[in-house]
């Protein structure tokens, strides 16, 4: 498996979320909760499991809710002690830890306000850039969950020696799929599968550093159109195909029922101790 421990994951995670409205009024996507854990949680914690251990938070849209969420992330599962009963001293101590710590870096980076996909990574890389060389790093969006085999496809990425791999999922059929032969025979009904014809983007991209230069810095900048457009247009983009599990949370019902999978005990993308 390729080294992961170097490779920075830039999770994007600045927009307004208006199409899940009743979640994020008071939060960021990203943080909208699946079995009281932020979604954004579930993504890294997977990340996690594959090896990767340095996290870009890309912000923007109420930034200081993320900000906040780290600051105190180490509190959350520890026993919390105040001793006030000296009037002159009050004492905050962690004691002893109900569970381990991910032994990570996360930083998180306010992004701006209005700034689209492609110019909040511009941003963020420029920032760590700085301080850190460097050579691969991955993409992911903050409000999606897969089963991938992250390791497998950053191989892959490595392997093939083009600028950029994304990853290729079939889309969630929003219907019930009717699995029809003989021209009226139903052989099948599927309840809302993943369709199976068509590869769409599923996020989970890897690039090397060379791809800074397609990308600009400008609020108008979408990682999605100029920049991965030219990318393969000159032939510079692979793409590592997922048969597995992967949904986005874009809208009520998708966090309903990512909801649902947690309740189950059944969520493919827990990650395994």
């Amino acid at each position: 498996m390729a080294t992961t421990q170097s490779t920075p994951v830039f999770i994007l995670a600045g927009g307004k979320g208006t199409r899940i409205s009743e979640e994020t009024q008071s939060l960021p996507k990203p943080m909208i909760e699946i079995g009281d854990i932020p979604v954004l949680i579930h993504l890294m914690r997977w990340y996690y499991s594959k090896g990767f251990t340095d996290f870009v938070i890309c912000a923007g849209y109420k930034a200081w809710e993320i900000k906040q969420y780290f600051l105190n992330y180490s509190w959350r599962s520890s026993h919390v002690e105040l001793d006030m009963r000296d009037s002159n001293a009050v004492t905050v101590r962690p004691m002893a830890v109900l569970t381990g710590h991910e032994k990570w870096r996360v930083r998180v980076i306010d992004t701006g306000l209005e700034c689209q996909t492609g110019g909040r990574v511009a941003r963020a890389f420029d920032v760590v850039s700085k301080v850190q060389k460097i050579d691969q790093f991955a993409v992911t969006y903050g409000d999606g969950l897969s089963d991938i085999d992250l390791g497998a496809e950053f191989d892959f990425h490595k392997k093939h020696g083009k600028i950029g791999t994304v990853l290729g999922v079939h889309p969630l059929a929003r219907f019930g799929e009717l699995d029809i032969v003989d021209g009226t025979k139903v052989q099948a009904f599927l309840e809302k599968p993943q369709a199976r014809q068509g590869v769409i983007n599923g996020g989970f991209f890897f690039f090397n550093s060379s791809f800074r230069k397609y990308l600009s810095d400008a609020d108008e900048c979408i990682l999605e159109r100029e920049p991965v457009t030219q990318l393969a247009s000159e032939g510079e983009l692979q793409v590592y195909k997922h048969e597995g599990f992967w949904h986005p949370m874009d809208m009520l019902r998708d966090k309903q029922a990512l909801q649902k999978l947690w309740e189950s005990g059944k969520a493919p993308w827990l990650a395994k101790a």
